[in-house]
């Protein structure tokens, strides 16, 4: 699940959700070489409430409790776009205004699909609905490379199983902490919380792949694990968002971005390198989808 305020004070990211979303493909193929979604709506979202911000979700679907139906919550159209097509927002070229316009989805999966049917099914609605046209092509960009310190990492390994001990989660925006970041719920669940510039996750049970993958989406940037470390993992990370900082904050005092937290808190090191991506580039979509 993905639960995120559009706020710029008020945001929440479960990453739980977010694992949930990264659908891999390779699964057989129904005999339907075009597979469409039985019934799909799309509608604009309203606009988020002053107050409260916006909740952003996405449930359903193959591999999911509720395999034959998906919805979306205040999803943004890129959002949608690369998880029709599998890449992370950084291999995403595109107006800026997809990542701001945001849609409600409902849609209606044929019993049996695949997940690789599923990402075929809504990338025909985007077809369909909204006039995309894309292609494929490789791009030199920056990327990270995932290391270990000199004097050894600082992570656990991962005891108990975290489905004997969920955590639960809050219903509305997380509480702060006497250091100002917000506070995780007991138990042994997944979590990220941003609120205002600060971010704290608890990863659980989490290999060094799954988190240089987590790292990727925190960066916009590719992450490549090169640490060798096999087991999993828990750990607790904290920083303050460069891109949520404050013009008026003193990055001495305010606290380590994510470079510094990965050192200092896990003893690990995001080294820069250069990396061909392969990069999705939109050429034509309509900002409005046609009427259901």
């Amino acid at each position: 699940m993905i639960a995120r305020s559009t706020s710029r004070h008020t945001m929440m990211i479960r990453t739980a959700i977010l694992c949930a979303v990264a659908w891999g493909a390779g699964y057989a193929q129904l005999p339907d070489a075009n597979p469409k979604f039985e019934v799909a709506s799309i509608k604009p979202s309203p606009p988020p409430d002053p107050v409260r911000g916006m909740l952003v979700r996405m449930d359903g679907g193959p591999g999911t409790n509720d395999p034959t139906r998906f919805i979306t919550e205040n999803v943004d159209l890129s959002g949608l776009v690369t998880i029709a097509w599998g890449v992370e927002h950084y291999q995403l070229s595109a107006p800026d205004w997809l990542s701001n316009d945001r849609f409600n989805v409902v849609a209606k999966v044929p019993e049996g699909a695949t997940k690789e049917q599923f990402r075929l099914m809504l990338q025909d609605l985007l077809r369909e609905r909204f006039k995309l046209v894309v292609h494929r092509a490789q791009k030199e960009m920056q990327a990270y490379e995932l290391t270990v310190l000199k004097n050894g990492s600082k992570l656990t390994q991962s005891g108990d199983d975290p489905d004997q001990n969920p955590a639960a989660f809050p219903t509305g925006p997380p509480k702060l902490d006497p250091d100002g970041f917000p506070a995780i719920p007991a138990g042994r669940s997944p979590y990220m919380a941003i609120m205002y510039d600060r971010a704290r996750w608890r990863a659980v049970s989490t290999s060094m792949d799954e988190f240089a993958t987590s790292l990727a989406v925190q960066l916009g940037r590719p992450v490549t694990n090169a640490t060798g470390l096999k087991g999993k993992y828990d750990f607790t990370l904290s920083w303050v968002s460069s891109q949520l900082r404050t013009q008026a904050d003193d990055s001495n005092t305010a606290g380590p971005d994510l470079f510094r937290a990965v050192q200092e808190q896990l003893g690990l090191k995001l080294d820069p390198k250069k990396a061909p991506v392969e990069m999705l580039i939109v050429d034509h979509i309509e900002r409005l989808p046609t009427e259901n």
